[in-house]
């Protein structure tokens, strides 16, 4: 398998219409993306899926949807007013910045050559103002991880449902970073999503459930990637004083960075801060045994952007003149594509319009009549779709089409009414 650099890729999504860099016409802004017509729904797929194996394969998980606002004493209270920071050093000629730890020791700048200054902290949150009069607005922070509306509302959850400890709450969320050096494409944004599980648990159980939680989340990517053998845990040590382990969920084919899930021992850290400086009790009482104590947390926090492009990157495939795109079914932006064999027939056209129809009522479905046969197969499958219909002359005699396969470019025959029940048993929705 050939080395797929960042640049084709990022040029796919221009061309085909998954991301589009943001503000574009007004020359862009760094660490910003915009997704288009495929890439929404490509992510949307992907989002549904992990909901889907979240809230529907375990029964002791529920949803949430917080604020991207909070109230600023949440960043006090989980450490990132004052810790959420980077070493920072510029070059006092260009004035170009670069972040300590990726050029450690050096002194002069990698791009001029001038002289750099000493490390200065610089806090990456992403700071706001509330309010509409001058000098009575509150100063807060747009939030810098999905996972702090999880641990608020934890209480509210347990209060609200029949839920017992252990029991997770789930969450997809915008956060932002006011990183320093932002790039490599979606691998490093400035606004970003992440899927977040907090799993609460007696203290006593942390070891099993890290143990059950590290295995289920890389089970699941095995399952979404073309190439699973790209997978595998990175371990921390370096560790957070509250954490016991760590491990990273990487896609180690990757041209730039390669983590993408983290998996975190977060003990009651997150509780008992919150707990301190909001003055709200937060134990659980289990009431079987009448014991009270603090749920402690294990955490599967990942990137939902990096996880996309990723996916991308160990898709993408060159076969002699054809670009493919083998994605999972379930993830491609289109699941099907319907063609008439010829434009200028107004009897194929009028056929495989009502095919188009009634298949698009039951999933997402790509319309295309231009240029030649080949040229479409090949255009779908730039763009990952599994399968496409074709309708030609003998449709319109046995009511049967020709259905092909991306991957194998194999051609069949079935009935028209048969395409659904085809799709539900190649799994493709």
């Amino acid at each position: 398998m050939h080395e797929i650099t960042m640049e084709t890729i990022i040029a796919l999504c221009k061309r085909r219409g998954f991301v589009f860099p943001g503000s574009e016409i007004y020359g862009g802004l760094q660490g910003f993306y915009d997704y288009g017509p495929l890439g929404v729904e490509m992510k949307n797929n992907l989002k549904g899926l992990w909901w889907s194996e979240m809230t529907k394969k375990h029964d002791h998980i529920v949803g949430i949807d917080g604020a991207i606002i909070t109230n600023p004493k949440v960043w006090e209270a989980s450490g990132h007013v004052t810790s959420f920071a980077d070493p920072l050093i510029e070059c006092k000629q260009c004035h170009h910045r670069f972040k300590a730890d990726d050029v450690p020791g050096i002194t002069s700048c990698p791009d001029c050559g001038g002289v750099m200054t000493e490390p200065r902290m610089f806090n990456t949150l992403v700071s706001t103002e509330i309010g509409v009069i001058e000098g009575e607005t509150t100063h807060t922070y747009l939030r810098g991880e999905a996972c702090q509306t999880i641990y608020l509302n934890y209480k509210n959850v347990l209060d609200s449902t029949h839920l017992k400890v252990p029991f997770g709450i789930c969450q997809i969320g915008k956060a932002f970073r006011n990183e320093v050096t932002p790039g490599n494409f979606l691998f490093r944004q400035r606004e970003f999503e992440q899927w977040d599980l907090q799993w609460f648990c007696h203290p006593s159980q942390m070891e099993q459930w890290f143990s059950y939680w590290k295995d289920e989340r890389m089970n699941w990517y095995k399952t979404i990637f073309t190439h699973p053998e790209h997978l595998r845990f990175y371990e921390h040590e370096k560790l957070a004083h509250y954490a016991k382990k760590a491990f990273d969920i990487e896609y180690t084919a990757s041209p730039v960075g390669k983590e993408m899930e983290g998996i975190h021992w977060r003990g009651d850290w997150d509780l008992s801060r919150h707990s301190k400086y909001s003055g709200e009790n937060l134990t659980y009482t289990d009431p079987e045994t009448q014991e009270t104590f603090i749920p402690q947390i294990i955490e599967t926090s990942g990137g939902v952007d990096r996880t996309f492009l990723f996916l991308l990157l160990d898709a993408y495939t060159e076969e002699g003149d054809r670009i493919v795109l083998k994605l999972n079914p379930k993830i491609s932006p289109y699941k099907i594509a319907v063609f008439p064999l010829l434009r200028n027939k107004p009897e194929l056209v009028t056929k495989a319009q009502e095919i188009y129809r009634g298949l698009r009522n039951e999933l997402a479905v790509a319309w295309d009549d231009r240029g030649n046969i080949g040229k479409r197969y090949y255009s779908q499958d730039e763009i990952g779709t599994p399968y496409c219909v074709t309708i030609d002359f003998q449709t319109l005699e046995d009511k049967t089409v020709t259905i092909r396969n991306r991957d194998t470019m194999r051609q069949e025959r079935i009935s028209e009414h048969a395409i659904l029940t085809y799709l539900k048993d190649h799994h493709v929705y």
